[in-house]
C-alpha cells in the first residue's frame, strides 16, 4: 500500500490500497516543488556535517523532512544530470550525454507526466546551460512555462546573458505562482550560483572571502530561504512536497580536478538530497542507505499515485521514506565529457562498499577508507564482480547515436566557452573513436583541463593575457594540443595579431581532426595577415573535402576578388547562392564580382529585385549605383547613392 498516497487522499478507504488507487482530483493534490542547486557538494552543507557554513534553509528542510546522506548523481555535467533527474534514466539510456543533444520524445519527463495528471507546470533556470532552445533541447517538454534566456541581448555581463542570480530566479518563480495561484502546481527552480566562477554577492563575498565556493552555496541557500518563506506566506508550504537536490558536486582540487565533468569521484557525484513531505510526515528522518538522483522522478510519481514509465533506471524511494527498507542501491556513474578533449570517457559502479571506475587505467576503491588508495588488480574478485555489473548495464543500454556536429551553433559554442566548457565543435572527431580505451586517461590530462578551463573563463572576463599564460602552459604539457592552439589563435585574431593567429591556427590544422571550421579560421588569419594566396589554398583544400560550406565559399570568393580574379570569384559566389538561395550577402558579393568584370546589366538584374523589396542594407545601393554609373544611367545612380547615404546615416549610433 502506498502509505503517503493515502495521507494525500484521506477520502479514500485504507483498504483500497490493495489495488492501484485512482488519481485524486486537483483539489487534494499537493503542490510539488523541485529545487536543484547546481554544483553542490553534500559535504559543504551544514546539515551534512560541515560546520564552516550556514545553510539555514537546507537545515530547516532537513529538520522538517527526510535527509538522504548517501545520494549520488550519475553524471557530473549539468544538462545530463538534470535530464536524469527529470526522466529517471541514466545518460546512456536517455542519450543526453553532451551539450545540445535533444532529449528523445520516447522518454517522458516528470513535467509531462504531471501535466497529464492535472498539474500546471513551470520551470525557472539559472543558466543558459539548461536553455531548451540551445543547450538542453527537449528538457522543456511538459512545462506550460519554461523560463529560457532571451535569444538576443546587448549586455556583455554574464548576468542576464549566461547566468541569473538565485534571487532573480526565485523572484521569477514567485511571479508565475502569483499569476497561477489555484490548482495543483509543479514548479522546478534551478539555482546555478555555486557553479564556477565563484562570485557571490555581498555580504557573502565578505563573510566567505577566503572560501568563495562556500559563499555561493550560502547565497543560494538564502534564495531558497526566500522561496520557502514565500510558500509559507501563501499557505502552500505545509501541504507541499518539496525536493531539494544537488545536480552534481565540485572537485575543489581533489584528485587534482578543480571543477567537474572529467572524473567520477565522490567529490563530484555525492550530492545532498532532502525531501519534505506534506504535513511534515516523517520529519527528521535520516536515510543512510545509498540512493540515486534517478530515484527522484519515480518517487514523486509514486507518492502522487501516478503511474511511472516502465524500464526506468531509478526506483521509488517510498520504502526508505517510511523506514521499511534500508538496502543500498547500486549507483552508476557516466561521463563522456572527456571526449571533448580527445580523452577517454569514464564509467563507474558503486556497490557494497566498493567503487570501480573503468578507465584506461582502472581504479577500485574500498569506500570505507575513501577514494585515496587504488586497490585495482585485474583478477581481484571484487573487480570482476563489479565489472560484470557494468557489463550488464552496457548490454541493456541503447546503441548511442552519432552526435550531430550541427547540434550546437557557433554562438552557443561561445556560451559554452564563457561557462568554462568545450562543445562538440571543439573536439568533434573524437566522438568517432572506435575504441575509447585507446584514448589518453583523463587522470593523465587533468592539469591540462584545469588550465583550459582557466583560459576560457579568463577570455570571457576580458583577461586575454591571463588566458594566454594558461594556454601556453597547456602547450608546455602537450605541444600538439589542438584545443589550446585554436584558443590561442582566436585570442590573437581578436587582438588583431593576425600573423601570430595564423601561426597557431596553422599548427592546429596538423591535429588529427577533420573540421572545416579550423580551415576557415586559418584562412581568415592568413588573409588578414597579408597572405591571400595562402588563404586561397587552405579554402580550396577544405572545400575539396567538404564542398557544401557556405561561409567558406563566400570567403574564397572574396579572396579571389582581392587577387583580382573576379571570374573565379563569381563562380564561388554562385555556388554559395546555390547553398543558400536567400542570402543577400552572397548576392551583393556576386554583384561586386560582376561589376569588376563590367557586367553592369547583370548586376542591375540581380540587385534591383532586392532593392525593390525595401532592402535596408546600404551596400545594395552602393553596388547598384556603381552598376548604374557603368551603364550611363546617372539619375538612377544618384538615387541609389542618396538611398545608400540615408541608410548609412540611419545605422550610425546616435
Amino acid at each position: 500500500m502506498r502509505i503517503f498516497f493515502v495521507l494525500f487522499c484521506c477520502h479514500l478507504a485504507v483498504g483500497a490500497g490493495v489495488a492501484r488507487e485512482p488519481v485524486p482530483d486537483q483539489a487534494s493534490r499537493p503542490g510539488v516543488f523541485l529545487i536543484t542547486i547546481d554544483t553542490l557538494r553534500a559535504d559543504h552543507v551544514h546539515c551534512y556535517g560541515y560546520d564552516r557554513i550556514r545553510t539555514p534553509a537546507l537545515d530547516l528542510l532537513a529538520k522538517q523532512g527526510v535527509r538522504f546522506t548517501e545520494a549520488f548523481t550519475p553524471s557530473p555535467i549539468t544538462n545530463s544530470s538534470h535530464t536524469s533527474i527529470m526522466t529517471g534514466l541514466l545518460p546512456s539510456s536517455h542519450g543526453v550525454s553532451d551539450f545540445g543533444v535533444p532529449l528523445a520524445a520516447i522518454h517522458p519527463t516528470l513535467a509531462e507526466l504531471l501535466t497529464k495528471g492535472g498539474y500546471r507546470t513551470a520551470a525557472f533556470i539559472g543558466a543558459v546551460i539548461l536553455d531548451s532552445k540551445n543547450l538542453a533541447p527537449g528538457l522543456d517538454r511538459g512545462f506550460e512555462f519554461y523560463d529560457n534566456f532571451p535569444e538576443l541581448t546587448t549586455t556583455k555581463s554574464r548576468w542576464g546573458r549566461l547566468e541569473r542570480r538565485g534571487m532573480e530566479v526565485e523572484q521569477r518563480a514567485e511571479s508565475w505562482l502569483n499569476a497561477h495561484p489555484a490548482g495543483a502546481r509543479f514548479v522546478w527552480v534551478h539555482f546555478y550560483d555555486p557553479h564556477d566562477p565563484y562570485e557571490p554577492p555581498p555580504p557573502y563575498s565578505e563573510i566567505y572571502k577566503d572560501r568563495l565556493y562556500d559563499g555561493e552555496i550560502a547565497y543560494a541557500d538564502s534564495a531558497l530561504g526566500h522561496f520557502l518563506a514565500y510558500l509559507q506566506k501563501q499557505g502552500w508550504y505545509e501541504g507541499a512536497m518539496i525536493v531539494v537536490v544537488g545536480d552534481h558536486g565540485e572537485g575543489l582540487g581533489e584528485h587534482h580536478e578543480d571543477t567537474h565533468g572529467i572524473f567520477l569521484y565522490d567529490s563530484t557525484t555525492h550530492v545532498p538530497l532532502i525531501m519534505k513531505l506534506p504535513q511534515e510526515r516523517e520529519a527528521g528522518r535520516t536515510v543512510d542507505a545509498q540512493v540515486r538522483t534517478t530515484d527522484i522522478m519515480p518517487t514523486i510519481l509514486d507518492l502522487l499515485g501516478i503511474a511511472a514509465p516502465a524500464n526506468l533506471d531509478g526506483d521509488s524511494l517510498e520504502p526508505f521514506l517510511a523506514g521499511i527498507e534500508a538496502t543500498p542501491r547500486t549507483v552508476f556513474g557516466e561521463t563522456d565529457y572527456p571526449l571533448r578533449f580527445a580523452w577517454a570517457p569514464l564509467r563507474s559502479v558503486r556497490k557494497e562498499g566498493f567503487k570501480l571506475i573503468e578507465a584506461p587505467k582502472p581504479e577500485l576503491y574500498d569506500l570505507h577508507a575513501g577514494e585515496l588508495r587504488n586497490h585495482y588488480e585485474p583478477w581481484d574478485g571484487t573487480v570482476q564482480k563489479l565489472r560484470r555489473v557494468l557489463s550488464e548495464l552496457a548490454v541493456k543500454a541503447p546503441v548511442p547515436g552519432k552526435i550531430s556536429p550541427a547540434a550546437v551553433s557557433a554562438s552557443t559554442i561561445d556560451e559554452l566557452h564563457a561557462l568554462g566548457y568545450l562543445g562538440s565543435a571543439d573536439a568533434r572527431s573524437t566522438t568517432d573513436v572506435p575504441e575509447p580505451s585507446l584514448l589518453p586517461d583523463p587522470k593523465d590530462k587533468i592539469e591540462e583541463h584545469n588550465l583550459l578551463r582557466t583560459a576560457m573563463i579568463a577570455s570571457e572576463d576580458g583577461e586575454p593575457d591571463k588566458a594566454r599564460v594558461a594556454l601556453r602552459k597547456v602547450l608546455q604539457l602537450d605541444e600538439g594540443s589542438a584545443i589550446a592552439l585554436r584558443q590561442l589563435g582566436r585570442l590573437e585574431m581578436a587582438s588583431g595579431n593576425y600573423a601570430k593567429a595564423a601561426g597557431y591556427l596553422g599548427r592546429a590544422q596538423d591535429a588529427p581532426r577533420n573540421d572545416p571550421t579550423d580551415a576557415f579560421d586559418y584562412a581568415r588569419a592568413l588573409e588578414l595577415s597579408g597572405d591571400p594566396r595562402g588563404a586561397r589554398d587552405v579554402l580550396e583544400a577544405s572545400l575539396q573535402s567538404s564542398p557544401h560550406q557556405f561561409a567558406a565559399r563566400l570567403a574564397l570568393g572574396r579572396v579571389y576578388l582581392r587577387l583580382n580574379d573576379p571570374k573565379t570569384a563569381e563562380d564561388q559566389f554562385e555556388s554559395a547562392i546555390l547553398l543558400e538561395p536567400g542570402s543577400s550577402e552572397a548576392q551583393i558579393d556576386l554583384a561586386k564580382a560582376l561589376n569588376q568584370q563590367k557586367k553592369f546589366a547583370d548586376t542591375v538584374e540581380l540587385l534591383e529585385p532586392v532593392a525593390d523589396s525595401s532592402s535596408s542594407d546600404p551596400e545594395v545601393f552602393v553596388v547598384l549605383a556603381e552598376a548604374y554609373t557603368g551603364l550611363g544611367r546617372r539619375q538612377d545612380a544618384q538615387r541609389a547613392e542618396s538611398r545608400a547615404r540615408a541608410l548609412q546615416k540611419s545605422k550610425r549610433p546616435q
